[in-house]
């Protein structure tokens, strides 16, 4: 009987094992699928649907296409076009005003001296184009110089490298806006013939009437009169509205001068509406200011031209037309 009861047990025992182990596999099973249905869902969703979803946003209608082609024309159209192309050109003009404006003052002052006497060794009867020859023999001249200086193949140079580097920048692809910024300007050489109506004998008006404020005491204004001097500012691309704001703008140049400029210390004013005569080439006109400095000022012209004068310049009038002045610095 003992025994029959051990069997039993064993039996049952063994019974219940085998339960418990197929309840764990059946476990496992279930575990295992759910993962296996979880990993499936994350792959379609990764991986399947945007696939599907782009190729439906790409599928549009021939009649979807043909207003998305008419949306960019019209957006072509309407591109500011003219204004685009003015900013363009004003970012140009801008950068190369920034390239002039690097070239230090006191080259563009070096310059403008050299110019000057350059063009007083020249007829004044000459015209214009062998002005202008003489100003670009000059300028090539200047510039072969500063190149051979930079590449070493001369020594006796008067100039520095720094210099001659600067010299070769402005005298090359920087001339043009270097010869506007300087007030270099070469004109068609016109004529103009003054007919002198005055009756004989009649005398001339000691005062004229001059527009605008009058000018200061330091400005010491002076009609009829021409002073002479080196240009610090020419009068060619220089107007001004009254003999008053010349002589303003010839104290504002001696205030804001650096250590090496010449400062403004003469200003020369054309008032009269028909121009001024002058014995160089240029045609003066109306409201020319020039600004110029002088060590020791000396008058060109005071009141009237003098008889020989106007036998050799017969174009010259009887009175002389500037205004000028020799200002308190």
């Amino acid at each position: 009987m003992e025994e029959k009861q051990k069997l039993k047990k064993v039996e049952m025992a063994r019974g219940n094992w085998m339960s418990y182990k197929r309840t764990t596999i059946v476990i496992c099973s279930i575990n295992i699928f759910i993962a296996l249905y979880v990993l499936h869902s994350l792959y379609t969703s990764v991986y399947m649907y945007p696939f599907s979803d782009t190729q439906r946003a790409f599928r549009y209608t021939p009649q979807q296409i043909r207003k998305m082609e008419e949306s960019i024309q019209l957006r072509k159209q309407l591109e500011p076009v003219e204004l685009i192309n003015v900013v363009n050109d004003l970012k140009h003009k801008l950068s190369m005003d920034e390239k002039v404006q690097q070239i230090p003052e006191h080259i563009k002052q070096k310059i403008t001296d050299e110019i000057l006497v350059t063009l007083k060794g020249v007829n004044a009867n000459e015209d214009a184009t062998v002005l202008q020859d003489v100003v670009e023999s000059w300028r090539r001249e200047k510039l072969k110089e500063a190149t051979e200086l930079i590449h070493e193949k001369t020594s006796n140079s008067t100039i520095s490298l720094k210099e001659a580097r600067l010299l070769a920048r402005a005298l090359g692809d920087n001339w043009a806006e270097l010869s506007e910024e300087i007030g270099l300007w070469i004109p068609v050489q016109i004529i103009n013939t003054e007919h002198d109506d005055k009756p004989e004998g009649e005398e001339e008006l000691d005062y004229e009437v001059i527009a605008g404020k009058r000018p200061p005491l330091q400005c010491h204004a002076e009609v009829h009169t021409d002073y002479g001097g080196d240009a610090v500012r020419w009068g060619l691309t220089h107007h001004k509205e009254s003999a008053y704001d010349c002589c303003m703008a010839c104290l504002d140049q001696a205030k804001q001068a650096g250590p090496n400029q010449k400062k403004c210390n003469i200003w020369v004013y054309c008032p009269s509406e028909t121009g001024c005569h002058s014995p160089d080439i240029y045609q003066h006109k109306h409201q020319e200011c020039w600004l110029k400095y002088a060590e020791n000022p000396k008058l060109n012209f005071k009141d009237r031209y003098p008889e020989s004068y106007r036998n050799a310049h017969p174009n010259a009038p009887v009175i002389v037309p500037w205004m000028s002045g020799v200002v308190s610095v």
